[in-house]
């Protein structure tokens, strides 16, 4: 099992950081997990080229034979244990990789969501795609918790 994270822009605050590290420790121990992260364009006047310029360079780093799952707001909404179901049915009939994309602060490029296997939507709320990277490991770990049987805080 193989988990990609492909996130643009970087993490730069310290606590942020120490939770991703975290959580990819956790995960580790269920599946080899790897964060990509694609560098932020500058937002110039042309909304649109930054977009299909970051989604260009999101598409290249894909991983071969991945279920891709995009994190954008027109996603479907799960709860945790859907969201555990959900990892555990493509892991037992569509692939060994899932790859999460969490696009940057203008949101993903149309040629990234028609690549998607799977559309997911955190909250109504905003999250800045730093957050959303602590906030996917999270739930990626309590999956994995989950679906092993194994006791998580509530």
């Amino acid at each position: 099992m193989k988990i990609t994270i492909l996130a643009v822009g970087s993490i730069k605050e310290k606590y942020l950081k120490d939770g991703i590290n975290e959580y990819l420790k956790r995960i580790s121990k269920y599946a080899k997990i790897e964060v990509i992260e694609i560098p932020d364009k500058s937002i110039n006047d042309d909304i649109n080229k930054v977009k299909k310029e970051e989604g260009e360079a999101i598409i290249k780093k894909i991983p071969n034979d991945s279920y891709v799952i995009t994190c954008d707001l027109a996603g479907k909404m799960l709860d945790s244990l859907e969201f555990a179901k959900k990892i555990d049915e493509i892991y037992s009939f569509s692939s060994s990789n899932i790859c999460f994309i969490i696009g940057g602060s203008l949101g993903l490029d149309n040629n990234v969501l028609t690549k998607a296997n799977y559309s997911l939507c955190f909250s109504k709320f905003t999250f800045t795609h730093q957050f959303a990277r602590l906030i996917i490991l999270e739930q990626i770990y309590r999956a994995f918790k989950i679906n092993n049987n194994e006791t998580y805080h509530k």
